[in-house]
Formats: structure tokens, sequence, C-alpha cells
């Protein structure tokens, strides 16, 4: 796994971003909140965009 992965605790008010993430799922079906959680992860993903990183975040997530 790359040293620049960082899994440690890394965003402030946790607990508030997962509110907010619920929160985004809220009457959804099924299918609109898989459909909304690849989205955000394309999202993300092109905004770290270090495909070193993204590798070993998707073997990490494979754990």
């Amino acid at each position: 796994m790359s040293e620049r992965l960082n899994l440690k605790p890394n965003i402030a008010n946790a607990d508030d971003f997962y509110a907010e993430l619920l929160a985004a799922h809220e009457g959804l079906s099924k299918e609109d909140s898989d459909a909304l959680n690849a989205r955000l992860l394309l999202i993300l993903a092109n905004h770290i965009g270090d495909r070193d990183i993204l590798a070993a975040a998707l073997k990490a997530a494979k754990i």
C-alpha cells in the first residue's frame, strides 16, 4: 500500500460530514443511492488525481 495514502482520521467534524452524507441519501431509491455514491466516488477520485493513491485506496477498500 502506498505510504502516501492517509488512512488515519483526517476529516474535520467527521460526524457532521457523515450526517450530511446520510442526509444526501434520504428518500432515494437503492438505485439512486448507488448512483449518488458512484458520482461522489468519481468526483473525489478526480480531485485526488494521483493514480498510485487511487490504486492504493482501491486495495485498502477491498480488505
